[in-house]
């Protein structure tokens, strides 16, 4: 079994990291992609974290990885195994980890139902694609922009929503497609079209490290790696387990973050006057902010889990504004925050005194008649 490069031994590339784990916490954020240069530990990043990941429950003998204790997103071999036998066996594995290949047709993503046999035999019979292997996993496209748009646009709404229902000659298949969509590419082979760039939830730009004394480390660690792959994980250990254990509880409390008014109108203000197209960022924002509240073991958002949060959601649907191709950083998005909700306390202050003025004047006006 091959050895994977602990994920807490990458040096350097604090954003693609968080990004990679805030959606490993909850993986209805919307997936993150990684653009950069050849050579930046993108492909090694998401290997490395699927390894990380804490082992599922998965119901026995299920093709498509269903959740024991989810009921609702049951596939339907599941609903009809659970129709004859109330209680269905589990067992639990490591999180899959599944690579798309830049050639993979739509059947091959979604998977196939055989017409044939169900005409000439009256039998359902469905053969899953990568979707049903990558439920509960990590699906990994490397090159995601030299993939045909239809099979990303596929992938995405799959990703989005949950589920991947497979319709052809008025039979149809269901089975839950949740996973953690990580893409990488390189910006030199060509973009992806904007529609598609939005649909990521996070888009991070790396670049290889400048600082001299971090690329010797990087060195240093791939030869320690290379020499005895199995000698330097052991070395991680200890932060492995520590970072999937937090990665772990995050999960658990993740349902119960909570949000306040202000918090809405902190993610409302700010996506506003960066002048972002449509509300899919407000809701990937509070979405991360949650996570990121979790990640840090705490059950309420602040606006610098909002800031955290927005650093990886907007700069790729930033199109306007002092941002514009600019690097965001956190700090300064958080200063905005403030600054955006204490302008929006002072309006709502002047707005209720001129209320409470012109209900004066109307009142001194009664009284005169």
């Amino acid at each position: 079994m091959q050895t994977i490069y602990p994920f807490s031994a990458i040096v350097g590339q604090q954003r693609m990291k968080r990004a990679l784990i805030l959606n490993a916490v909850d993986t209805r954020v919307g997936g993150v992609l990684i653009r950069g240069e050849r050579g930046t530990a993108k492909s090694t990043a998401a290997r490395a974290l699927s390894a990380l990941l804490p082992m599922v429950k998965i119901v026995k003998d299920c093709r498509f990885g269903c959740d024991p204790e989810n009921v609702n997103s049951w596939c339907t071999e599941c609903k009809e195994r659970a129709a004859i036998s109330k209680e269905l066996p589990f067992i639990v594995k490591p999180t899959p980890f599944v690579n798309l290949p830049v050639s993979a047709t739509e059947d091959r993503v979604v998977g196939t139902l055989d017409i044939e046999q169900a005409i000439q035999k009256g039998e359902r019979h469905f053969e899953p694609g990568v979707l049903a292997n990558a439920n509960r996993g990590l699906l990994y496209i490397d090159e995601v922009n030299l993939l045909d748009d239809h099979v990303v646009d596929l992938l995405l709404d799959s990703a989005a929503s949950g589920m991947n229902i497979v319709e052809r000659e008025g039979i149809s298949f269901s089975h839950p497609a949740r996973f953690i969509l990580v893409g990488t590419m390189n910006p030199e082979e060509g973009e992806l079209r904007p529609q598609l760039l939005d649909r990521f939830a996070f888009a991070v730009d790396i670049t290889g490290i400048r600082d001299a004394r971090e690329r010797v480390e990087i060195m240093e660690r791939n030869l320690a790696f290379d020499a005895d792959p199995q000698e330097f994980r052991a070395s991680f250990l200890e932060n492995e387990k520590d970072l999937s254990e937090r990665i772990e509880n995050a999960r658990k409390i993740v349902g119960e973050v909570t949000h306040t008014k202000r918090d809405l109108l902190s993610i409302a203000a700010l996506t506003s006057s960066l002048n972002v197209d449509g509300h899919r960022a407000d809701l990937v924002i509070l979405r991360a902010a949650r996570a990121q509240a979790a990640y840090e073991g705490r059950t309420k958002i602040t606006d610098h889990d909002i800031a955290l949060a927005a650093e990886l959601a907007l700069p790729h649907r930033i199109k306007r504004g002092p941002f514009y191709q600019a690097e965001v950083t956190a700090e300064q998005l958080q200063e905005r925050i403030e600054n955006l909700v204490g302008q929006s306390v002072e309006e709502q202050g002047m707005q209720g005194e001129q209320s409470e003025n012109s209900s004066d004047d109307a009142q001194e006006k009664k009284s005169h008649f």
